[in-house]
């Protein structure tokens, strides 16, 4: 690659075609003054939007492979002083209430002046056919806002960090921004939703602050304890725990890259200030040391408390229903104890006996309730019992603008008998909330297949009570579905039990195996399936009714590629909204990534994208009701027409396209093609490699996670360290 010298453009960022959020690695097109044609920009500049009017400085370079390119080595915004790029910026979404064609007729009408204009005498907008009084105010205060967030933006801007974060910082801080940013620039990932360690780190860096500053330590330990929880932890421990698996202090040091020695002050002043719990060498986030304790106390208090209706007989049952020995084991159980949990694989008769168990419930005069983790996994549970099924939110009644339920342990529910669906899948903070709410003598009955994925969210939950010994537990292992009828419940049991599925029969109706070697060919069948063939062979609608699971996020058969591809074969010419590198359209399916209190959407809801107002740069998505997003939120939204494995839990599709290739081998596991599997209702098609399949079912290694709720049932747990005691 042959450098040249260094120059300077000026203009606006007219397409963003790549950009790495971990390291701010972005490719982008320059609309520069002076230049006839397009300038391809590259560099570590992750602050730049599409519609940004910028000056670059840097070199141009020869690039093997994509030619020419102009290599960025410091940027800064500007406003812009072509008629287009006027006309760009002010459709670019900064200023609410003027989208592209507003835009374009205030910029037709006021030429060269347009940003005089609406700077000093804003009224004028009513001279812009068709711009009403109301759009015109809307427009002023907007600009107001955005003059006074000006300076704040191009600070944070230059220093990573995009516009709807800097808009965000800019409400929460208002105009002390600079000054709390500068002052310790690791508060932004405590007070701002999706700003994380790393753009604080390079916040902080650009800002001269060292490596072993102690704001720094503690916020990387921080950092360490969310990693750990989003890859399900509920604590880290201090040291190794076995090769290739470093715990927190070798982790803190090798990550922050400083002396192990800085580490101890750095725990012990997180303890004092209420960020860490240390017990036995481990190490917690508050809220999940809490909500693990949480759920023990609970589980024990329930046990402990008689019923106030004993079920000797369990009441009068009014159904027709035949349960076999092991079934009517888990009735009898649910019947005499307080707590019980019943788990089994697919076709084994969770359901069916659910039903009963609520029939004696009900029969004994007891006030019962069901309730499930997702909305969808609810229906079901409702469809099945013929009685109504909330979600565990609606049930403890959510208050989205406090954050909090309304029902919890000084407000209990008021229920005797509380039956919770898909149990596996609940995670120990919501778990605790649930149990909390639960009055002393209420019975409780946890239903879910163990063997399948656990929660998203931190904590092992289910499988801790299982192997704690101390909760009652019944394991339907029966399969009462005839096998000649559902081939998908067969070859989940025998991909449980290490066999490999049965993928060579022409008669099956609802498995199927294509091979195919090459992950081109994978993604081009899957795309086809997806838009012809099954559409075409069971009339399904390739939005609603099939879902494409990959185990893997990245790569050529990964589900970022695959939901791209899909996007434009399935929602092609749909009015669209750019967005980073890519873009939502009215149609398009999509997932909601992370926790949303505010707005009452949880990681893992699907909907369809309802509306588009470019005007206002706002989307609306259906989910069980409607909900607005503006751009500043696009980044909890995800494509669906691809999701992870993990992702899909709780959830039931009528058929179900699972990609497997050996590039997936990091995912290979059991458990995973098991999940994977028993999602799909109708029908399941897997697309590639025999040895991708075998690798998957031979690989049971369970991934670990760090909890101690199993101990903790078994009054197993040692002391918890208060501040100013030893830890290391």
């Amino acid at each position: 690659m042959e450098l040249t010298m260094a120059e300077t453009f000026r203009g606006y960022i007219n397409r963003i075609t790549y950009h790495n959020p971990e390291n701010g690695y972005t490719i982008a097109r320059l609309v520069a003054e002076g230049q006839r044609e397009n300038i391809t920009v590259v560099g570590a500049i992750a602050s730049l939007e599409e519609g940004d009017n910028v000056e670059v400085e840097g070199q141009w370079t020869n690039h093997a492979k994509y030619g020419r390119q102009f290599k960025i080595e410091t940027y800064r915004l500007v406003y812009p002083t072509t008629l287009e790029g006027i006309k760009k910026y002010l459709g670019s979404g900064l200023i609410k209430g003027v989208g592209p064609v507003s835009a374009r007729r205030i910029v037709d009408h006021f030429g060269e002046e347009t940003l005089d204009v609406i700077d000093v005498n804003p009224q004028r907008l009513s001279e812009v056919p068709n711009l009403g009084a109301k759009r015109v105010n809307m427009i002023a205060e907007a600009w107001e806002d955005q003059r006074q967030v000006k300076d704040v933006m191009v600070f944070l801007q230059s220093h990573g960090i995009t516009t709807g974060y800097a808009v965000k910082i800019f409400k929460q801080y208002g105009q002390d921004s600079i000054q709390k940013v500068c002052t310790n620039p690791y508060r932004l990932e405590r007070d701002i939703r999706g700003i994380g360690f790393r753009i604080a780190d390079r916040i902080a860096q650009n800002l001269g602050l060292g490596k072993d500053a102690p704001q720094r330590v503690q916020a990387g330990i921080r950092y360490l304890l969310d990693q750990a929880a989003d890859d399900g932890h509920v604590f880290l421990p201090g040291g190794r725990q076995k090769p290739g698996q470093p715990g927190l202090i070798e982790r803190a040091k090798d990550i922050l890259e400083i002396n192990a020695e800085l580490i101890p002050s750095a725990l012990e002043a997180l303890r004092a200030d209420d960020g860490v719990v240390t017990e036995a060498l481990r190490y917690f986030l508050p809220p999940l040391y809490h909500a693990e304790v949480g759920v023990a106390s609970s589980i024990r208090r329930l046990l402990c408390t008689p019923c106030e209706k004993p079920l000797e007989s369990g009441g009068p049952v009014n159904d027709d229903l035949k349960l076999a020995p092991t079934q009517q084991e888990a009735v009898d159980l649910a019947v005499a104890e307080k707590v019980m949990i019943l788990t089994g694989g697919p076709g084994t008769g969770k359901t069916t006996v659910t039903k009963r168990i609520l029939a004696c419930f009900e029969g004994g005069g007891l006030k019962a309730a069901l309730c499930s983790p997702t909305g969808r996994a609810a229906k079901r549970l409702g469809e099945a019992t013929g009685r109504e099924a909330r979600t565990i939110h609606r049930l403890l009644e959510f208050q989205p603008g406090e954050s909090q339920f309304k029902k919890n342990y000084e407000n209990k529910l008021y229920v005797e008998a509380l039956i919770v669906d898909e149990a596996s899948m609940i995670d120990v903070v919501l778990m605790n909330a649930l149990l909390r709410a639960l009055p002393d003598a209420a019975r409780l009955v946890l239903v879910g297949d163990v063997d399948q994925l656990p929660s998203v969210g931190p904590g092992n939950v289910l499988r801790d009570m299982i192997s704690s010994g101390e909760v009652p537990v019944v394991r339907l292992t029966q399969i009462f579905r005839q096998e000649s009828t559902s081939h998908i419940i067969t070859n989940a049991h025998r991909i449980n039990d290490g066999q490999m599925p049965l993928i060579g029969n022409r008669q099956t109706r609802d498995f199927f195996f294509i091979e195919e070697k090459e992950p081109a060919r994978v993604v081009e069948v899957v795309e086809d399936l997806c838009a012809r063939r099954l559409p075409a062979h069971g009339n399904y609608d390739a939005r609603r009714d099939i879902q494409v699971l990959s185990p893997m996020y990245r790569g050529e058969t990964g589900a970022l590629n695959i939901n791209q591809r899909l996007q434009s074969k399935l929602n092609e010419g749909a009015r669209a909204f750019r967005h980073g590198g890519g873009e939502f359209r009215i149609g398009d399916k999509v997932m909601q990534v992370k926790n949303n209190y505010d707005k009452g959407v949880f990681n893992g809801d699907m909907g369809l994208i309802e509306h588009i107002d470019a005007e206002k740069q706002q989307l609306l998505v259906g989910f069980d009701s409607s909900v607005e997003y503006d751009a500043a939120d696009l980044d909890e939204l995800t494509l669906a027409y691809a999701i992870s494995t993990h992702r899909s839990q709780g959830s039931e599709f009528p058929v179900v396209i699972l990609p497997l290739t050996t590039q997936h081998f990091i995912m290979l596991q059991r458990n995973l093609l098991y999940t994977a599997i028993t999602r799909a209702k109708e029908m399941i098609v897997l697309v590639g490699t025999r040895q991708a399949l075998g690798m998957a079912v031979q690989n049971n290694e369970v991934a670990e996670r760090f909890t101690t709720l199993q101990q903790r049932l078994r009054g197993e747990v040692g002391e918890k360290i208060e501040v100013g005691q030893k830890i290391l």
